[in-house]
């Protein structure tokens, strides 16, 4: 455990909640010139630094949002360059999630009354002497430009206020305060595992206009998470409000879907020129109602506002495009969902008065996650917090990490919580999905005793016949058939998924225990898994191969998950296919079967079948929301009517990306890349073209290389180029041909295909 100098301190008032903190030191003399000084930065609330004046690194909301009860992140920083012969350390702090809002209840301040700061600054010499110098009880407090802040509600923030004067040395004022010791003994200070959050892009508007009742609207052309940066000039005193939302309806902001954030920032003019840049909020948004700005409508369209995207700081690794435009734009939207959510937590939406990290959410989207950005670290650092919750509650894998709702009174329907399929199936599904993209054994060494104690808290619900049939269960949640203020109420039974889901992940625990050479492990979970194998076939498998239920999430399930023997199987993907023809070629699966459907029909012999689903444009369907301009994955099919309305239900988020994860599907069958181990080490090249698709192309940064795969049809022949890394080797599985290994470099192919069916 590291021994830290400093202290966390907080101000003696509350300055509006976003106080400023200042220290001010001399470098000891005596020991030649600084070599290196590292700031240790952390915060109850979130922290921005400053180091003379200039800031200490461009990361944003540190220390981000863990399960503070256990555990707060610190950022190590390089400040060398910025520190002088004397050095001003300064600090601002704003509510964050510490403090702020969290959920729909309207509550606030879950994990503590009051915001501290945290800075320790390690000055090494030439002679190898070691100055620490970190906030206590000498440094100082005060008012900063901002009076108002909530990551639901938005930032205020007065011009007329801003101060830059006590960067300097030797600044004083009358209304600046002291500070005092918070009563926190540090030992929950813990180095981030995963990336900060930081801007990623800028967007600049695309449309500027004037709505039917005289608002002035902007169109950013992309639904984003981040702010708007506002470079205005006005008279002093006057007040420029920004309010945010995802959509349209009838023509003026469509805020309904946010609930009770009000995503809004208020910035007062100074009189000169002012830029606003709220960093301590952020917004899920397309489009912003603007008032107060000087000019109106027609002076913004001459500039003045830019979207700011923010996101965790992973580098994208993962790239699909077809001759499809509207595939090539649904895998977009993917990338845009996952990027807007992945703001320090895994949130199913980030823009109304929830933004948590929901576990079903990423059981579904992990393996996608993966692929389309580097998002190792980014989820061990979210896996440490499920399991420090886990094994605070009983090894209870809660349905939100970090578990806030533990705090706030849950909705009658949910009962007690407790374990629930998918949801809590996280702490097994995600590391193991992590494992195959990276083959990196720490995920999986770090995990073991989370995934080992939720498979024997699920073992303990099952009841005496062997099957998961008690307890609440959100099941195939979001099934479209469902009504929208019932989501929970699906065609699968809830218990044939639950049972499901008890397999696979009984099974996934004993693979990752051969993995790591735990042989006790490994008999242990592999017969939990034969056990619920053999009570779902004989109480939810019929004489004809008929599962309990009959609807497409628990043939798919069953057909991935490896449960059925045959003939079971095979009369299960008849069925499938069959039922899937029967909706229409329409989605008809929540969040447990989404992510599998595709899979199932292709292992099956219906790749057919499997395209008509991905491609078909009437609602429900993946490409229903990108007909209707979407340019994010959509929480329902149809968060927004064929009409322009917004969906009548309570919970509507056009940022959703759990209904987006088809797309590994996407890579792996139509892109033709998978690995055939973990971390690619070896790699499977194996297109399966149809839909009337004539190219499509894949690449993928692996731990070993860039890899890629490119395929074209062209007069009956499949052309086919391949790039294998250094380290690794592919295997080539052409239609009609035997496999071939290749080895590291570039590949050209080509085979005789036969007539596609479905055009």
């Amino acid at each position: 455990m590291t021994t830290w100098h400093a202290r966390m301190i907080t101000a003696d008032k509350d300055y509006d909640g976003a106080p400023l903190l200042r220290g001010e030191f001399r470098l000891e003399q005596g020991h030649g010139d600084a070599v290196s000084a590292t700031l240790f930065l952390s915060a109850l609330g979130v922290v921005e630094a400053w180091v003379n004046g200039r800031r200490a690194s461009e990361d944003l909301l540190t220390p981000g949002w863990s399960s503070y009860e256990w555990r707060v992140r610190s950022s190590e920083l390089d400040v060398t360059d910025l520190i002088g012969p004397t050095t001003v350390i300064g600090l601002a702090l704003g509510n964050g999630w510490y403090r702020g809002r969290l959920a729909w209840s309207g509550g606030s301040k879950y994990y503590g009354e009051e915001l501290g700061g945290f800075a320790e600054l390690r000055v090494r010499f030439a002679d190898g002497h070691e100055q620490v110098i970190g906030t206590d009880e000498s440094w100082t407090a005060g008012p900063s430009a901002t009076t108002a802040n909530d990551l639901y509600d938005g930032q205020s923030i007065d011009a007329r206020r801003v101060d830059d004067a006590w960067h300097a040395p030797g600044f004083a004022a009358d209304h600046w305060s002291g500070v005092r010791v918070l009563d926190d003994d540090l030992s929950r200070l813990e180095p981030y595992i995963g990336p900060p959050v930081r801007r990623q892009l800028e967007l600049q508007p695309v449309k500027v206009w004037t709505s039917p009742t005289g608002k002035v609207l902007v169109d950013f052309g992309q639904n984003l998470v981040g702010w708007v940066r506002a470079s205005v000039t006005g008279a002093s005193g006057d007040v420029v409000t920004i309010r945010h939302a995802e959509v349209l309806e009838n023509d003026e902001l469509g805020t309904r879907p946010l609930r009770s954030a009000e995503a809004t920032d208020r910035f007062t003019l100074s009189g000169g020129a002012d830029v606003f840049e709220p960093t301590l909020t952020f917004h899920g948004f397309r489009y912003a109602e603007v008032d107060g700005w000087p000019g109106g409508a027609e002076a913004l369209r001459s500039g003045g506002l830019t979207a700011v995207v923010i996101c965790s700081d992973m580098r994208r690794i993962g790239t699909f495009r077809t001759s499809n435009p509207l595939l090539n734009r649904l895998h977009e939207n993917a990338v845009w969902g996952m990027r807007g959510n992945f703001v320090d937590v895994p949130t199913d939406c980030p823009q109304r008065d929830e933004r948590l990290g929901w576990t079903g959410d990423l059981s579904a989207f992990a393996p996608s996650a993966a692929f389309l950005f580097d998002s190792r670290d980014f989820l061990r650092d979210w896996l440490r917090d499920l399991a420090l919750e886990q094994s605070h509650d009983e090894d209870l894998v809660p349905f939100v990490v970090p578990n806030v709702l533990k705090y706030i009174e849950q909705p009658a329907e949910f009962g007690a919580p407790d374990t629930a399929a998918v949801w809590s199936d996280a702490a097994v599904w995600v590391p193991w999905a992590l494992w195959n993209a990276y083959g990196d054994r720490r995920v999986l060494e770090e995990q073991f005793v989370s995934m080992t104690g939720h498979a024997r808290r699920l073992r303990s619900k099952l009841s005496p016949n062997g099957l998961w049939d008690t307890g609440f269960q959100f099941g195939d949640w979001l099934d479209p058939d469902a009504s929208p203020d019932q989501p929970w109420a699906a065609k699968a039974d809830k218990h044939v998924v639950a049972t499901l889901c008890a397999f696979r992940s009984a099974s996934l625990v004993a693979a990752a225990a051969d993995v790591l050479g735990d042989d006790d492990a490994s008999a242990e979970f592999g017969a939990m898994a034969h056990e619920l194998q053999a009570a779902f076939t004989e109480h939810y498998v019929s004489g004809d191969g008929v599962i309990t239920s009959d609807c497409t999430t628990v043939y798919a399930l069953a057909i991935v998950f490896g449960i059925l023997a045959e003939p079971d199987r095979t009369f299960a993907g008849h069925r499938l296919a069959e039922l899937v023809e029967q909706s229409g070629f329409r989605i008809s699966t929540g969040f447990a079967g989404t992510p599998f459907v595709t899979d199932a029909l292709t292992d099956t012999g219906h790749l057919d079948e499997a395209y008509r689903l991905l491609l078909q444009t009437e609602n429900p369907s993946w490409l229903y929301s990108v007909t209707m301009g979407a340019t994010t994955i959509w929480e329902r099919w149809d968060s927004m009517l064929p009409d322009g309305t917004i969906n009548p239900g309570e919970m509507i988020s056009f940022n959703h990306y759990a209904l987006g994860a088809v797309v590994d599907w996407m890579h792996r069958t139509i892109g033709g890349l998978s690995p055939l181990e973990p971390g690619y080490s070896r790699i499977l090249f194996a297109p399966q073209p149809g839909g009337g698709l004539e190219w499509a192309e894949t690449s993928l940064e692996t731990p070993l290389g860039l890899t890629s795969v490119r395929w074209e049809l062209r007069e009956g022949l499949l052309e086919i180029s391949a790039v294998v890394p250094d380290g690794s080797e592919a295997v080539l599985r052409l239609p009609g041909t035997d496999d071939e290994i290749l080895g590291p470099g570039h590949h050209s192919r080509s085979a005789l295909i036969a007539k596609l069916s479905f055009q």
